[in-house]
């Protein structure tokens, strides 16, 4: 359908431009089949996103090494049997200039990219408790009037971290996330890295043997699983796509999201029998052995403590060097209680001669300087270039760096900056018509193939959409009750485990000021998605319409 262009003075005197039915924002996973699933039921849509291209983080973490960590036959759309199909996969776990090409055959095949507007970033949203409606902002200066927003702005996409001084460095600076499309010349570069969780690790193994000398600023090691990663031919892509309806039948139900699950407890086996668990999973060079080893890992200290002295074993057998073991190998938390990376030779790394670890725990970074990187006790460390691997402002960092406005003017930075409240990870009370993916409070802000939660949080969006639309309404949100109840059953799964316990990005504890809550719900992906069926199925009970 063809929006509406209007000549009106909208929000703030901004020139409305447009008047649509819904926005949405960002043009990754989500926000491509987003824009397919409302456009498909006659809605007026149109996507923005500040990239030039589609992708989302993959367009963006163009980074050495980039790749999946979950099975490329298992990240993938499972809507359209023809579409899963139409592709095949070089690799297991294929890189990012790879996983870029199959997002562009997406949108290429859904014919989306007349209804994405690139290079336009969304500054504002405010709603009209007049009209019942948003008045959405960009930095191009569009005003768009909208019923609905969708936001997909992915649950890591807002980088966190500079140090400073930054701007005073004589070198070059890159973060992992805003990488550039033109390769970086590392040759006989001094290089200094900070950071090294799963994008830090891919990094370095992957520059180690390209850089002159790289120094590695660590402030906490990290478990690993090394990754095995087959190329695949033609009878191995056969072989994954004959299994398209298993997928479509088991990955929205098991805990994570991904083909396999818990299938063992921990008190029912043997000493034995629980090793021969714990290497299988080893062997798979995947992530099963995080999600598909013992469930009583995430909540059982005594489970937990066997469990991370397997990996700590493995992890010596590949190191041997003592000292190279006490700075590479975690003591003080849990394994599976912060993001596990895979890793291809990432500790041999540390082997080669110009491979040096900079501990800054009990010495943390102060500044940049021209040179390069101060420490506290005044040590300068010269670099030519500077990398910074160091994370995000998970899950709720994006949203707030939109001036987002609900009832009443109130603001969504300020009300998260107190307490970071959702109802379900897919509405957020006193600001209707305004659905959110990959946002805290639901299995995507962090535990669960992504690409399994995105489609059902857009499945569930687009449903609610067309419940308001055939019923006549204009605006839903949910009460403060239902969204009090949630955040209590939230926590109340969170708190319980191990990961409560341990400070990472999984609590939001590497933002400096930011409310501490377990960012994603814990009770599993079959579970969340039949509490949301559920809601839908009791004709959106608990959410106010009007």
């Amino acid at each position: 359908m063809t929006e509406a262009v209007t000549k009106s003075n909208g929000h703030n005197g901004t020139h409305v431009t447009a008047k649509l039915d819904a926005v949405v924002v960002g043009a990754g996973v989500a926000g491509l089949y987003q824009l397919y699933r409302l456009r498909e039921q006659g809605l007026t849509v149109r996507a923005f996103d500040a990239a030039s291209g589609v992708g989302g983080t993959w367009y963006w973490n163009r980074y050495p090494g980039a790749r999946f960590d979950s099975e490329s036959y298992i990240y993938q759309y499972l809507f359209s049997e023809e579409l899963y199909k139409g592709w095949s996969w070089s690799e297991r776990f294929p890189g990012q200039p790879e996983i870029e090409r199959w997002l562009n055959y997406v949108a290429d095949r859904l014919d989306l990219r007349k209804d994405i507007q690139f290079g336009t970033a969304i500054v504002s949203a405010h709603f009209d408790d007049a009209t019942q409606r948003w008045r959405v902002t960009t930095d191009q200066g569009d005003g768009v009037d909208t019923q609905f927003i969708i936001t997909c702005c992915g649950m890591l996409s807002a980088p966190h971290v500079s140090f400073p001084g930054q701007d005073t460095f004589g070198g070059q600076v890159f973060h992992t996330a805003r990488w550039p499309a033109q390769p970086v010349d590392f040759a006989g570069k001094r290089v200094g890295i900070v950071g090294n969780g799963a994008t830090g690790i891919q990094v370095i193994q992957t520059i180690a043997s390209e850089v002159g000398h790289l120094k590695v600023f660590m402030r906490t090691p990290q478990y690993i699983i090394p990754m095995k990663n087959p190329k695949y031919g033609a009878a191995d892509a056969e072989a994954y796509k004959s299994k398209f309806k298993h997928f479509v039948e088991r990955l929205p139900h098991t805990f994570t999201g991904f083909e396999y699950d818990f299938e063992h407890a921990w008190a029912a086996l043997t000493a034995e029998k629980r090793r021969e668990v714990l290497e299988d999973c080893w062997n798979d060079g995947s992530l099963k052995l995080w999600i598909s080893s013992f469930a009583e890992l995430f909540f059982d200290d005594a489970v937990n403590g066997e469990i991370s002295e397997f990996v700590r074993e493995k992890m010596r057998e590949r190191l041997k060097d003592p000292k190279l073991c006490d700075l590479l190998i975690p003591q003080d938390y849990g394994f599976g209680t912060h993001r596990v990376p895979l890793e291809q030779n990432f500790l041999e790394a540390f082997h080669r001669p110009n491979v040096e670890i900079v501990e800054v725990k009990t010495n943390p970074i102060e500044c940049v300087t021209r040179e390069g990187i101060q420490l506290a006790d005044g040590t300068v460390h010269e670099l030519d270039i500077i990398i910074l691997a160091t994370g995000f402002d998970a899950g709720s960092g994006a949203l707030m760096r939109i001036d987002i406005r609900g009832r009443g003017g109130r603001s969504l930075k300020d009300e998260w900056s107190r307490d970071i409240r959702t109802t379900m990870g897919l509405q957020i009370h006193g600001y209707p018509n305004l659905f959110t993916t990959a946002v805290p409070l639901a299995p995507s802000a962090a535990l669960c193939n992504m690409t399994t939660c995105l489609q059902q949080q857009v499945e569930w969006i687009d449903d609610c959409i067309r419940y308001v639309r055939a019923n006549s309404l204009a605006a839903v949100e949910p009460t403060k009750e239902t969204q009090d109840a949630w955040v209590a059953h939230h926590d109340e799964i969170a708190n319980a485990t191990l990961i409560a316990k341990t400070n990472s990005w999984y609590l939001g504890s590497n933002v400096k000021g930011k409310p501490r809550r377990v960012l994603s719900y814990c009770g599993g992906v079959g579970a969340y998605r039949q509490k949301c069926d559920e809601v839908a199925a009791s004709g959106y009970q608990g959410f106010a319409m009007r």
